[in-house]
């Protein structure tokens, strides 16, 4: 588990997934996700157990205040060439821009360039999802690249921005506790 000043990353958990299929099927959520359609607690079973096997991905819950407000995932966790990809959703509308996601990221960052040795993070974020990319620059993520067209939602196709930090720039302004 990683701690940090308001809330706690904890492994996901299969007793999780019916909350992460509400969020999931939520169309103020997955606006934002890379996603179209909603998501059936079948196929979130199916992708867990796959997931369960899977060596190279670590998926954390979000908590603030023991209420599971979220996921953020290390996927494609290289350990040869020390890298990842990270993911972030804060599934419940109710806890969007306090602060949540930038800090539950700081603790995912300082636990992959602390624990894991890893130099470099990157993720995709869809074009139009400013508030995020604020957030990310925020953190210290620099433009790497556009994936021009790259989704195809709500009849239109949207360019994927592909960011990156290395472990030498982040910014780490916050303290965070790991058990």
């Amino acid at each position: 588990m990683l701690r940090g000043e308001r809330l706690l990353l904890r492994p996901l958990a299969s007793t999780d997934l019916r909350r992460c299929v509400k969020w999931f099927s939520d169309p103020q959520v997955i606006y934002f996700l890379g996603r179209n359609s909603p998501i059936t607690l079948a196929e979130e079973e199916r992708w867990f157990r796959d997931y369960e096997r899977r060596t190279d991905e670590q998926i954390f819950a979000i908590e603030v205040a023991s209420t599971h407000v979220g996921n953020l995932g290390l996927h494609k966790i290289d350990r040869t060439h020390k890298k990842a990809d990270v993911g972030i959703v804060i599934g419940e509308s109710a806890y969007w821009s306090k602060g949540y996601g930038t800090e539950a990221m700081r603790i995912a960052l300082r636990y992959a360039f602390g624990e894991l040795g890893l130099n470099k993070v990157s993720l995709d974020v869809l074009e139009y999802n400013t508030r995020a990319i604020r957030t990310y620059e925020r953190l210290g993520f620099q433009p790497e690249g556009l994936h021009r067209e790259d989704i195809y939602k709500d009849g239109r196709f949207v360019n994927v921005l592909r960011m990156g930090i290395l472990a030498r720039e982040m910014r780490d302004d916050r303290p965070s506790h790991t058990d």
